[in-house]
């Protein structure tokens, strides 16, 4: 098989990339930006990557369809700060870049395997996110943390329709709040710049207080990459076209947690590492307001929680990594 990964270097990119190659005989066709994640993947006869644009290597991206069996577009901002400070941005990418390889993917009769996210849910109420029965609820305009939702729900129902009145084969799947190895660069000291877990790990390495937004009470079902990535090769896999027009959670509802106790558990953690002991031992909590934080675009759901069953009963999949495993990997890869 052969596979076309857009936003290799990325974190779910780089992961998948590795994984593919370490566990199956597939040959993978990359693009991306930077390859500082990727560069054991470099020297695979299988690995085929060039560095660029998604937006400007246009006909190396047609001709890979073309020649691929499926397409993975991961290239997307995924960062809640800059669904804030620059919307455009977030509509242009996420969904104007990817309109086009969706519509791509359709004329050539090609599979795609899509990102949804979980912030398509929004506001939805239900205790348990169903892919299929859940109602997406987002805020007024004047929040504008809801264009990367709605750039990427509207995505979903664009693929839904060319599956059904154009036979497109597709798949959508939505992360909850994966994390691991390669997540973001611990060293970016924007506030808001990187993903929560990442930043919190940074504002310890640099002695700064941690910033919980509303009080860190907000609660998300983290879920380690390793767990993530193995749902993904049983998608790309398609036993029995188990995966084809379907659309997954991927989540581990089970470690459903606040963002306060997210602080508290790597402060604990770091402290287990002699050479950050002192920096992790002075860290501070301190609450701040959404809209100081963040601005008044900005708004925020209180939990998240996935249900897993579709996964469980098409993919035969479940998580297996928890919490403090999965966390303490993680210090490995970027204190080590």
């Amino acid at each position: 098989m052969k596979i076309l990964i857009l936003g290799a270097n990325g974190f779910i990119g780089s992961n998948l990339s590795e994984a593919i190659l370490e566990k199956t005989n597939h040959s993978i066709y990359a693009i991306d930006m930077a390859q500082d994640k990727i560069k054991d993947c470099l020297g695979n006869d299988r690995f085929h990557f060039i560095e660029g644009d998604i937006t400007v290597e246009k006909k190396w991206i047609l001709e890979r369809i073309k020649e691929c069996d499926v397409a993975l577009p991961l290239v997307a901002i995924a960062t809640p700060m800059t669904y804030v400070q620059n919307p455009l941005k977030v509509f242009e990418l996420d969904f104007e870049a990817n309109l086009e390889i969706i519509r791509l993917c359709a004329e050539h009769k090609k599979r795609i395997i899509f990102p949804s996210t979980s912030e398509v849910y929004g506001m939805c109420t239900d205790d348990e996110f169903d892919e299929e029965e859940s109602h997406l609820v987002t805020g007024p305009i004047h929040k504008e943390r809801w264009i990367y939702s709605t750039s990427k729900q509207l995505l979903d129902r664009v693929i839904y329709a060319y599956g059904k009145h154009n036979d497109l084969n597709y798949t959508l799947f939505r992360p909850f709040n994966w994390y691991g190895p390669k997540l973001d660069n611990i060293l970016n000291p924007k506030p808001g710049g990187s993903r929560v877990l990442t930043q919190f790990i940074g504002n310890i390495l640099r002695g700064e207080d941690i910033t919980l937004v509303d009080g860190g009470e907000q609660k998300r079902c983290f879920m380690y990459i390793d767990d993530g990535i193995d749902a993904l090769l049983k998608i790309i896999e398609n036993k029995n076209d188990c995966a084809v027009r379907r659309i997954f959670n991927i989540g581990n509802p089970v470690e459903n947690i606040s963002i306060r106790t997210l602080a508290e558990l790597l402060i604990d953690l770091i402290k287990t590492y002699p050479q950050y002991a002192a920096a992790a031992s002075k860290t501070k909590l301190v609450d701040v307001d959404a809209n100081t934080y963040y601005g008044s675009g900005y708004q925020d759901v209180k939990l998240r929680v996935p249900s897993i069953a579709r996964a469980a009963k098409y993919l035969g999949w479940a998580p297996k990594v928890n919490m403090k495993d999965g966390l303490k990997s993680t210090l490995d890869f970027y204190l080590s």
